[in-house]
């Protein structure tokens, strides 16, 4: 794992308690993904997950399988938006929430740099 200039400053067991969310990001290709410790900014959710797929169908592909792989897990999202267009879709899980975007929409919204004072851990 790659720790950008502001490291995340979870603690061993909010780390761990993100570890099946990262697992079911990374198991469908998805790239780019960047954790986002934000529980000191917002209290919407202690962690942002952000990750991107190469077209729509892919994106929407990768929502899908996060969604059931943590369903199998007994990890229900309380809400799911996006899912329709494939563009941005966000699976809200309460204190996670993850954003897979199609990669020209990541780029448009920019949520790293919306939430430029977030610490930051990428993942290869």
């Amino acid at each position: 794992m790659d720790i950008s200039e502001k490291p995340l400053s979870m603690n061993r067991d909010q780390l761990a308690a993100l570890y099946p969310f990262i697992n079911a990001v990374r198991a469908k290709k998805a790239t780019g993904v960047v954790i986002m410790d934000v529980h000191d900014l917002t209290s919407v959710a202690d962690a942002f997950i952000i990750c991107s797929g190469r077209s729509n169908r892919q994106v929407t592909a990768i929502a899908e399988h996060i969604h059931e792989d943590l369903k199998k897990q007994g990890l229900y999202p309380l809400n799911v938006e996006g899912k329709k267009e494939g563009h941005w879709i966000l699976l809200d899980y309460g204190y996670v929430i993850i954003h897979v975007f199609f990669e020209p929409f990541r780029r448009l919204y920019d949520l790293e740099g919306l939430w430029v004072d977030a610490k930051k851990m990428e993942l290869p």
